[in-house]
Formats: structure tokens, C-alpha cells, sequence
């Protein structure tokens, strides 16, 4: 597949341009021209772009690219690093950020519901840019157990907050990523449990006098599932070859 029809293809499913990112959205660094076989990742770092080049790849693409807002744009260090070996290997690099959270099917959000086993994953209709889910799960459970749950899920325990929460968890709101601060909207909807990828230290006293609970599973392990869907729906409908590498990240 051409290069930048893949581009056109990606973006015709996500509408990127609907969405203010923080870094540019679809082919980042241009590689070869044909595109068949494709390395995923949560980030372009040195070691999913070393995996890329071992594995002989046309592409990556991954959900954290390259060249963020208010960085600097010189290209040294590691930056310099990451750009000189894609360029080398000729391998095409796309970022696709906010729009593969956002997605409300292939997107982290809505891949986290299906893994939350929620009855009904409810968002916000009216406005597309609300990244925060919540629902209803099939299976309420005690907090500890749902603890448990998530540990399976994401591979690592996460940081949990119970104080004055309820027992028994029913209704949850989450969003992936650095987005603990949706926390105060997440008590709005009268959860009982908000979950999210990273945690501030403001944001425990907030579960605390809200009595919500809070778990903080992890930036990198929420934000696995959105890149995974992607490329199945790209092997699916297109017929790419594509390969998912985990990188580990404790954060």
C-alpha cells in the first residue's frame, strides 16, 4: 500500500482534523514508498525503533510520536537518534495521538471498556472531543477485587485510592493516560470508581473528601489497547501485515 494512502486511509477513520493535538497527527517521518508490513507500539522510542529496523519493517506506528508542542526543535540528542535511524532504514513513521484515544470503537477508551466488561460504554454523544467514558459493570464487585481485575489487565498493580469509597463498585468512569484531573467530572456522574493511567498528589485528597475511589494503572499499560485495535483493523480491511511490540514502561 502507498505510503501516504495509508495515511489517507487511517485519517479517513479517526478525522484528525476535528481534534486541537499537541503534535501533528498522521505520517510523521516519510519512508518508503510501499507500505506491507508494519511495526505497532505505544511510543517511538530508540528500542521500538531498533525492534522496527530488526524486524525489517515499511512502517511504524505508534500513539506517541515525535516532535511535541512546546519542545525544543532542534534535532540533537536522542532525537537526532530516533530521526537518523527511521531515515536510514527508510521506515515511515506515524503518530497518531489524541484521535486513538477519542475513537469510539478502535480507540484506548473504548478498547478499555470491552476490557472492563462493561455493560453499556456510555460517552459523551455531543461532544467528540470528550475523552472520558464511564458505564455500568456486568459483574459489581468489592474494591479489592476489582483491584485484582485490573492487575490482570494491565500486567501491574495499580496505585489504588479507597479511603471513605464505597465497598462495592458499580459504576466507573476512566480515561487513559495522564488524565487524573477528569477525576472531578468522573464525581459528577455519581461513580463509585474513576480509573485513569497516571496520579497528582492533589488527586487523592479529591477521591478522599469525594469518597470515590481511584486507581492509577498506569500511562503506558492503558494506552496499549488503541494502537493493538488499529492494526487489526488495518490487517483486516487492507490486508497489511502489522506486529505489535510492548516495550516495557513501569510508568
Amino acid at each position: 500500500m502507498n505510503n501516504l494512502a495509508l495515511e489517507a486511509c487511517i485519517n479517513k477513520e479517526f478525522s484528525p482534523y476535528l481534534i486541537k493535538d499537541y503534535c501533528p497527527t498522521g505520517l510523521q517521518i516519510q519512508g518508503k514508498e510501499q507500505v506491507k508490513k508494519i511495526i505497532l507500539g505505544v511510543t517511538a522510542s530508540q528500542a521500538l525503533i531498533d525492534a522496527a529496523v530488526e524486524e525489517k519493517a515499511d512502517a511504524l506506528l505508534v500513539h506517541h510520536g515525535l516532535f511535541w508542542k512546546n519542545e525544543p526543535i532542534a534535532i540533537r540528542g536522542i532525537k537526532y537518534k530516533r530521526i537518523k535511524a527511521l531515515i536510514k532504514n527508510d521506515i515511515n513513521l506515524y503518530g497518531y495521538h489524541l484521535p486513538l484515544d477519542l475513537h469510539r470503537s478502535l480507540g484506548n477508551n473504548a478498547q478499555l471498556g470491552q476490557l472492563f466488561n462493561v455493560i453499556e460504554t456510555q460517552f459523551n454523544q455531543n461532544d467528540p472531543s470528550d475523552f472520558m467514558f464511564h458505564g455500568v459493570l456486568k459483574n459489581p464487585m468489592r474494591s479489592e477485587d476489582f483491584n485484582a481485575f485490573l492487575s490482570q489487565i494491565f500486567n501491574r498493580t495499580p496505585l489504588h485510592i479507597k479511603d471513605n469509597a464505597p465497598q462495592i463498585i458499580k459504576k466507573i468512569a476512566w480515561c487513559s493516560g495522564a488524565a487524573q484531573d477528569m477525576i472531578e467530572d468522573a464525581i459528577e456522574l455519581g461513580v463509585d470508581a474513576y480509573i485513569s493511567g497516571e496520579i497528582s498528589e492533589r488527586i487523592t485528597h479529591i477521591a478522599r473528601e469525594n469518597g470515590i475511589h481511584y486507581f492509577a494503572a498506569g500511562h503506558h499499560a492503558t494506552e496499549r489497547y488503541g494502537i493493538q485495535a488499529l492494526g487489526k483493523w488495518l490487517e483486516k480491511n487492507y490486508g497489511l501485515e502489522v506486529k505489535f511490540i510492548d516495550i516495557n514502561n513501569p510508568v
